[in-house]
């Protein structure tokens, strides 16, 4: 095999290449989604209830490619509120089958359905009557023969032109196993609350934080009266520091904000002898306390503004700066 480096890249071939591998990919994912519109749909719902009704977790297995698929469904089922952990069959055949308890139920994938080193788990899952659901295509395979439920796959073409590496067939097992957990998910009522439960830290466990978690309140909160001179107005925007100031009515609830680009605006006039109301812009943007940090950031981006005040019926309760979202990595 020659390597690459010792001759000139046919990028024009390479590029056919990757189109031909995406095409027969996509072929792939659409024969399993016409598929669900035969017999493989009652067995997809069976597999759901069954899932849904374990009380203990799911336990994922396969080797090889298979295996490595196995181990990302796992995940995804663990972060959307399905425990589950991927158990190696070599490793459950020298012990790890403990790990695996009655009330546990068994996801196993292969292809072909008779992978020699599935043989030890799929026969302790029958021997502890512990439910079986497979992924595979192997219709009379000794895996689906011995399952309860079979996620039967659809034959198709691998994009290797070899017809060898698993690739149109492990894009397929994980485009299944993505389908499980989002339909479970689905099915419990899974909230965004209850996704950053599972995720808190970086970027994503930021962007699920709500707003009521990071805003300022109390003292903290630029709030200036209807009828303040803009000198008095001025010195709160300057002493509190977040580019704006809220300005209240009578009943304490929202009537306009002044902004440090509304002071760059009107630098022009006598700011000495006005009030918050000839300046203040009215109606501005109020986000409430129970919207995501993802969701205030959009707004901010969206109208090119540095800070959000948070209103209960238009009553302010905090404000949120874009600090606030870059502090905590949503931003």
């Amino acid at each position: 095999m020659q390597a690459i480096n010792d001759t000139e890249l046919d990028k024009t071939a390479a590029v056919d290449s990757a189109k031909r591998t995406i095409s027969t990919e996509t072929d792939g994912l659409a024969a399993l989604s016409s598929a669900l519109e035969g017999p493989l749909a009652e067995a997809f719902c069976k597999a759901i209830e069954m899932i849904a009704g374990v009380r203990g977790r799911i336990i994922v297995t396969g080797v090889g490619k298979s295996g490595h698929i196995g181990s990302k469904i796992a995940a995804t089922f663990a972060s959307t509120g399905t425990p589950a952990f991927f158990v190696h069959p070599s490793e459950a055949n020298h012990g790890d089958l403990g790990m695996i308890a009655v009330d546990d139920a068994i996801l196993a994938i292969s292809w072909s359905g008779d992978t020699a080193e599935l043989k030890g788990i799929v026969s302790y899952s029958r021997r502890f009557r512990i439910p079986l659901i497979a992924v595979t295509a192997g219709e009379n395979s000794a895996l689906a023969t011995a399952a309860d439920v079979v996620l039967l796959m659809p034959r198709v073409t691998e994009a290797c032109p070899h017809g060898l590496a698993p690739t149109t067939s492990t894009l397929m097992q994980l485009a299944m196993g993505d389908a499980v957990a989002v339909a479970l998910l689905e099915a419990r009522g899974f909230t965004a609350g209850d996704f950053k439960t599972f995720h808190p830290g970086g970027s994503l466990g930021a962007s699920l934080t709500h707003v009521r978690e990071i805003m300022h309140r109390g003292d903290q909160l630029p709030l200036v009266p209807l009828g303040m001179p803009m000198p008095e107005a001025m010195k709160v925007l300057a002493d509190k520091r977040f580019g704006c100031v809220a300005v209240l009515d009578d009943e304490g609830t929202l009537a306009g904000i002044i902004t440090d680009g509304d002071l760059s605006r009107n630098l022009h006039r006598n700011l000495a002898t006005m009030t918050v109301d000839e300046i203040m812009t009215r109606q501005p943007k109020t986000v409430p306390p129970t919207m995501l940090a993802s969701a205030a950031l959009a707004l901010l981006n969206d109208h090119n503004i540095g800070a959000l005040i948070v209103t209960e019926k238009n009553v302010p309760v905090g404000i949120v700066h874009f600090h606030d979202l870059l502090r905590i990595g949503a931003a």
